[in-house]
């Protein structure tokens, strides 16, 4: 598919200087001061990076805040049935098996054929799934029987008769063909749809959560469906390949009426369970590497991350100006703000040097550890003079410990070694050995060395090996015979989404371009909000701001729950293969998906993380348990009282890193980063006081600080000491510098096109079932040839005298060309 078929449409909002338009004269001297202000104030944010949230956040994330009314309807219509069942018993009263009775009863009555009686008994059991919470007095109760019913409702087989129902309704041409043709979509057309989803998504979620007193038969049952839904039992394909058709059909506009929030969240948490989470996936990378004989990993990346501390963020224009006043007055201060946990509390005098003065006063032994970088006259005045000491900011007793060195372990590829080895012998030698990276003969000793160092920090990844694996079976592919590919849960995936691959990203970039806060609403984008407004719009002002505060709710975990899943996607499907992650991030810049982030990013990402869109006292399963206070528009505006938003934080940093997996090692889309004028949304994103956020934002930097200019260096020398102390060292990368500017030029078809070429070789020669054509053997027997049944169509014997006449008799055939010599 071409690029241009593929694109997803971005508005416009990056104006040429990549930035914001923003105000002119005064108002931009006052927008500064704002910015200056915040990023004074900006407070360490205490977020720990994981699969999710808590269970209680991820559970009320499923309900917007109209469907409220639903919870009291979920329950009359059970009790109504089990009254007539149990003769005044509660359902906590009921023992097991009488529970397992009552289940069966449900489950033969699902299978009605009158629609209404159907919905009824799916609210019944969205009741039970809820946790019979008219039967209990705090949240944790709730919690500990809606497990309790969950196990059981899987175990009698609720699952698979759901996943009937829900094929019906996602084949219900009826429901999509009225919806499409309403002026106006509200929550009353997707009733059915989210009553089943939402039975599947807490069944999903609450069984996918391990604890500590889990029972031995519910943790096979947990093994058993994750197996499940990972396997292609459904229909022939794994369950989420089910959720994708839906998000494409959604976003055709067959199917208006789609609950998509629900469904997004359902395949995230459906991907989550059957592939596995963050530290799955770092286990799985471990395994890998000792199948393949590859040293293991020099450090546990999570665990760095999470001992990471967050930076002040750097000088704002506000700032700067300051500066410049203060010095043409003659105070020549260096430093306007002095912070304990600056950018540059480290290195102080140089950001290229390792240890700072007090370390080295303390272990004299360990001075020549640090790297000198040359610094160019001109900066010298404004690196080297030292600072005033900065005053103690916290008694000596509570000072911070800060960890000596640097937190990641320096890598080298093995090309990086060969690049020196051959810049060295044209050098010293006049000529090159190809890839030899052996021999050192008439190379100085000083290049010895240097290659010692390089070998010892040189790291394999599983891409690397599986690459040469792949060369090798397209070079001799009946000598290495059929490959042995494990039926993994993520291959399995892959096998069922490559044919509409490209769909799946498409549709999902456009949800993710629809959900942004940045996005402007157009008359031809679709509609998201289908699933959250009321049949009857709000009328006081008190609905208005409720139902304000659930749209931009609705969107935040819409744009969670695809950067969550497109993760994943990636990081798994590099895992398993390098270019089944290839193909996919090739979808994805083909669809925009670089200039649609920066889009996301170009906003006050502060206010983002710390938006308050939501009320507490109407989360799930809050609002079921306690009494409902009386709300008032002061109670809205004031919100929560948590320092910043979980899920907003989480995506923010989600996005990064799918930026960074798209860009990482890849020339032309690092160049797609310089020309998206992507460095100043990026640095404004650094005022968020969060260690791993600031992290993927310098790698981001990193990559294309070398394109930017001597000029941007030298004016974010603490942007540069940052990047150096928190970003892993590539050791011959000269990422400060930029001397191989000239040397690459920027051809972005020319690479892209190269990769296409590698993925459908590796697509052709893997999953083409005629793949093998070539080399299948030719039967030159007359006899075995005319000998061998044909499959012919029923009506063939009809028309065989027509067939004859067309394409025998009226065809002329030349018999003495067989005689004549090739």
């Amino acid at each position: 598919m071409q690029a241009e078929d593929m694109e997803v449409p971005i508005i416009n909002n990056l104006n040429d200087s990549g930035d914001r338009q923003r105000p002119k004269g005064k108002d931009v001297f006052k927008d500064q001061q704002k910015e200056s202000e915040s990023s004074m104030e900006s407070p360490n944010l205490e977020f720990e990076y994981g699969d999710t949230d808590t269970l209680t956040a991820e559970l009320s994330e499923l309900y917007s805040y109209t469907e409220e009314p639903e919870f009291a309807l979920n329950r009359d219509y059970f009790e109504e049935d089990f009254r007539s069942h149990a003769r005044g018993r509660r359902w906590t009263e009921l023992t097991v098996e009488e529970q397992r009775t009552y289940v069966m009863r449900l489950l033969d009555t699902l299978e009605v054929t009158d629609r209404d009686k159907r919905l009824k008994v799916a609210r019944a059991i969205l009741y039970l799934a809820q946790g019979v919470f008219d039967e209990c007095d705090t949240e944790v109760d709730v919690l500990h029987w809606s497990r309790h019913n969950v196990f059981l409702l899987y175990d009698m087989g609720i699952f698979t008769a759901l996943l009937e129902l829900l094929s019906m309704e996602i084949d219900n041409n009826q429901a999509c063909s009225s919806a499409v043709r309403k002026p106006a979509i509200s929550l009353a057309d997707s009733t059915e749809l989210r009553v089943l989803l939402s039975i599947m998504y807490l069944m999903v979620e609450t069984i996918r959560v391990q604890t500590e007193d889990d029972r031995p038969e519910w943790k096979s049952a947990r093994e058993a469906f994750k197996n499940e839904l990972g396997s292609p039992l459904y229909n022939g394909e794994p369950f989420a390949l089910l959720l994708f058709t839906m998000v494409t059909k959604f976003c055709s506009m067959n199917a208006p009426h789609f609950p998509m929030k629900k469904v997004l969240l359902l395949l995230w948490k459906t991907i989550l369970f059957t592939l596995g989470g963050f530290e799955e996936l770092q286990e799985m990378k471990v395994r890998g590497r000792e199948r393949l004989n590859l040293p293991p990993l020099p450090e546990d990346s999570i665990k760095v991350v999470r001992a990471m501390r967050a930076a002040s963020p750097p000088a704002s224009a506000m700032e700067l100006i300051e500066q410049q006043q203060q010095q043409k007055r003659g105070r020549r201060s260096r430093r306007p703000l002095v912070k304990q946990d600056s950018l540059d509390t480290y290195n102080e005098r140089d950001p290229f040097k390792n240890d700072d003065t007090r370390d080295e006063e303390e272990d004299p032994e360990d001075t020549d550890s640090g790297i000198e970088g040359e610094v160019d006259p001109l900066d010298r005045d404004v690196i080297i003079q030292p600072p005033p000491p900065p005053p103690p900011l916290r008694p000596p007793n509570e000072r911070v410990n800060i960890p000596k060195g640097l937190p990641w372990v320096p890598k080298v590829r093995e090309k990086d070694i060969e690049h020196f080895l051959e810049t060295s012998r044209n050098k010293f030698i006049g000529f090159t050995l190809g890839n030899d990276t052996e021999t050192l003969v008439g190379l100085p000793r000083p290049i010895h060395e240097s290659v010692k160092t390089l070998k010892q920090h040189k790291y394999v990844s599983i891409a690397e090996v599986q690459i040469k694996r792949e060369e090798e079976l397209q070079q001799c592919p009946l000598t290495l015979g059929e490959e042995e590919v494990e039926d993994s849960p993520a291959e399995m995936l892959y096998v069922g989404m490559l044919p509409n691959l490209s769909q799946y990203v498409i549709a999902l970039l456009k949800l993710l371009l629809a959900a942004a806060p940045t996005s402007k609403a157009k008359t031809d984008s679709i509609n998201i909000l289908a699933d959250v407004l009321p049949e009857e719009m709000p009328i006081t002002v008190l609905q208005s701001m409720k139902l304000g505060i659930d749209v931009n709710r609705h969107k935040e975990i819409i744009v969670k729950a695809i950067s969550a899943l497109l993760l994943l996607l990636l990081k798994h499907f590099k895992l398993n293969h390098i270019y089944q992650f290839e193909i996919v991030s090739q979808h994805l810049v083909f669809a925009n998906c670089i200039p649609l982030i920066l889009k996301f990013f170009n906003q006050n990402i502060m206010s983002y993380i710390s938006a308050k869109n939501s009320i507490c006292v109407l989360d799930f399963p809050h609002c079921v348990v306690h009494e409902m206070p009386e709300l008032t528009a002061e109670s809205l505006e004031a919100g929560d009282s948590n320092q910043f938003c979980w899920r907003n934080l989480f995506s923010c940093i989600n996005l990064l890193r799918i930026l960074n997996k798209l860009t990482k090692w890849k020339h032309s889309r690092t160049m797609m980063l310089v020309v998206f004028k992507s460095a100043p949304i990026l640095k404004r994103a650094l005022k968020v006081k969060q260690a791993m956020m600031q992290l993927y934002v310098l790698k981001l930097l990193k990559i294309q600080t070398k394109y930017l200019g001597r000029q941007w260096r030298k004016s974010n020398m603490k942007t540069m000491s940052a990047i150096y102390q928190k970003v892993r060292h590539r050791l011959n990368d000269d990422w400060a510098y930029g001397n191989d500017i000239d040397a690459r030029p920027w051809d972005f078809q020319a690479e892209e096109c190269a990769l296409r070429e590698s993925i459908e070789k590796f697509n052709s020669r893997r999953y083409d079932k005629n793949r093998n054509g070539d080399f299948t053997p030719v039967d030159n027997c007359l006899q075995s040839v005319l000998g061998q049944r044909v499959e012919l169509p029923e009506d063939f014997h009809y028309s065989y005298e027509m067939w004859l006449e067309r394409e025998v008799f009226s065809q002329p055939i030349q018999w003495e060309g067989l005689l004549q010599n090739p």
